[in-house]
């Protein structure tokens, strides 16, 4: 072997590899700065397949909760007045009002914003299916205090409780964790926490605001007449 094919051989891999050729950028094709992602990857959404009314069907699929229609319109980058027309056109299309046959779900509009549910007419047999044989209703004594609060909210746990004539601190506690009441303040003579009725209770009673709820407030006692009480909350 000469002296060039030992030194040859020798050699490192980087000295034997080509010097790598970068691309000729141009300061017009590199991201601006302070450019985000997000700016970066935006598609304009009338250019996907089913347009704009399917980009908006594709979020109320993933939301788990109410959206408002503002929250839409600046996800995909339409105006306020398209989306409400476009949730218009969905919620009239999936009820069968446009010609098409009525869906196993429809578009709802709540006081926190549109979601997609199923359908009011297919209740029952969702309701085998999510259930399934278990029980998941309130109890009697649950719907009192639920009644009690949607009632004559905001409303302290010791008017609750006199109301009742019972004590109500589990209940309240297992209406707090579904999400039904919250804390919504405190008494200004008594320091005691206030409760009421949250946007998931008008949800679940599909309702949109609390003046749908059926005329029983008058068969309840004035809870000025429980004012002593309210010391009684902690």
């Amino acid at each position: 072997m000469t002296v060039e094919e030992i030194a040859v051989e020798e050699m490192t891999v980087e000295e034997q590899a080509p010097e790598a050729v970068l691309p000729d950028v141009s300061p017009s094709d590199a991201p601006a700065e302070g450019s985000t992602q997000d700016e970066l990857a935006f598609v304009d959404v009338h250019t996907l397949p089913g347009g704009a009314h399917a980009a908006v069907e594709a979020v109320l699929m993933v939301a788990d909760a109410p959206i408002g229609a503002d929250r839409i319109a600046a996800a995909l980058n339409l105006t306020q007045d398209e989306t409400d027309d476009i949730l218009h056109e969905l919620a009239d299309e999936y009820a069968g009002h446009l010609g098409s046959r009525p869906r196993g779900f429809e578009l709802r509009r709540t006081v926190d914003g549109w979601r997609i549910y199923s359908s009011a007419a297919h209740a029952d047999p969702v309701g085998r299916f999510v259930l399934d044989g278990q029980s998941s209703k309130l109890s009697q004594a649950a719907l009192e205090t639920l009644a009690v609060i949607a009632y004559r909210q905001p409303v302290t746990r010791g008017q609750v409780s006199a109301v009742r004539g019972v004590n109500v601190d589990g209940v309240v506690r297992t209406l707090l964790t579904r999400g039904l009441i919250a804390e919504i303040g405190q008494d200004p003579s008594s320091g005691a926490v206030l409760f009421g009725t949250t946007g998931y209770f008008l949800e679940r009673m599909d309702f949109s605001s609390l003046d749908e709820l059926p005329p029983l407030a008058p068969h309840l006692p004035d809870l000025d007449t429980f004012d002593g009480l309210d010391g009684l909350d902690s």
